[in-house]
């Protein structure tokens, strides 16, 4: 089904973001494009250092006090109080604007390690009472009975119960469970998981993505993950923006992403993803690190890490490609002058794996 533009909620155009450090400059967005249209859910997946939070903090409004935002957009549509969509740049207003009337009323964040944003000193109930009560104008009762409503919602037993509780005396993924308590609060059209299944283990990490989908289903919110973890983009992404020094090297739909990958970076990053059927011995890990972004990147960031690389590549940053509507990638490898270059023979077989497992699991 093709999506209206109407249904457009966030719309990143060429965001170019640098931070002054006692090193030097660092430029840590080159033109960044994102679009997130109303109730589905974009991936950003990268290395760490790539940008991946740097551009959703961008969009919050929650950049450090050393970053310079050199140009681009960040066109954000919502509901105002009146109940008439409005669009706004987000970089065109200030700091205290964006927290009075997009923080946690539209756009909400859970975060890697909820012990970072939950206040130790505080019980539960009052940060999510207090938060609810920010936003709303309700009484101290109702506010109390709304806090019990989100805690079940979310999945806590004994919502009451739990009201008086401190952060400490919850369990790593009980405490993820109350910070998106807090952030679903106040009713946001965007919802952005940082990292958020990181410090879980596996069953609770799997709990948890059921539950974000859960709430996204009934609530129609848009979602944003932020990961490196290919297995969490599987289950929950319907598009995937993967990102490389600063920059969108590849996007598309998921099952692009995944079975129609066309940039070397996402065949490696897809390579390294634990297999128990692969013919390799060892774990493929990408060779290399990622550019010092305190130097000017010269042609494509990632040519010096790419076997597959052309002369070009170390000479001229390559435009995206577009391969079909919703499938873009910046490679040389795609301009038609360029010679012929498949996918290694080893993500081929793990790519047809991951497609046999999938219709056997329908």
């Amino acid at each position: 089904m093709k999506v209206e533009e109407k249904d457009k909620i966030l719309d990143i155009r060429d965001l170019d973001v640098s931070f002054k450090t006692s090193a030097g400059t660092v430029h840590a967005l080159r033109g960044v494009n994102i679009d997130l249209y109303r109730g589905e859910t974009v991936a950003i997946v990268g290395e760490s250092g790539s940008g991946k939070s740097v551009t959703m903090k961008a969009a919050m409004g929650l950049l450090s006090s050393n970053a310079t935002v050199n140009g681009g957009k960040i066109l954000f549509k919502y509901k105002d109080e009146n109940g008439n969509m409005t669009e706004v740049d987000i970089l065109e207003k200030d700091t205290k604007w964006i927290r009075k009337n997009i923080n946690g009323r539209h756009m909400a964040m859970v975060f890697q390690d909820p012990m970072t944003s939950l206040d130790p000193t505080m019980t539960i109930g009052m940060q999510i009472i207090e938060t609810i009560r920010q936003y709303k104008d309700v009484s101290m009762k109702e506010a109390r009975s709304m806090a019990v409503e989100l805690l079940r919602e979310v999945g806590i037993t004994e919502p009451e119960k739990r009201l008086p509780c401190y952060p400490h005396q919850f369990s790593g993924g009980m405490r993820q469970r109350v910070a998106i308590a807090i952030a679903l609060s106040c009713d946001p059209d965007l919802l952005i998981c940082d990292e958020p299944t990181t410090a879980l283990d596996v069953t609770i990490q799997a709990k948890f993505l059921e539950l974000i989908l859960r709430l996204q289903k009934e609530r129609g919110i848009s979602v944003i993950y932020i990961t490196h973890d290919l297995g969490v983009v599987a289950k929950v992404a319907d598009y995937v923006n993967v990102m490389y020094a600063g920059k969108i090297v590849e996007v598309g739909n998921v099952d692009e992403i995944f079975y129609e990958p066309a940039h070397p970076y996402t065949w490696g990053l897809l390579s390294a993803m634990p297999d128990l059927d692969t013919d390799d011995s060892r774990l493929y890990s990408i060779p290399g690190s990622p550019p010092n972004l305190l130097h000017e990147v010269k042609g494509d960031a990632f040519a010096a890490r790419n076997k597959y690389a052309l002369v070009a590549d170390f000479i001229e940053c390559p435009p995206m490609f577009k391969i079909s509507e919703t499938h873009s990638a910046a490679t040389w490898l795609l301009d038609p002058r360029a010679p012929k270059v498949e996918m290694p023979e080893e993500l081929k077989k793990r790519i047809k794996r991951m497609k046999d497992g999938v219709k056997n699991d329908d």
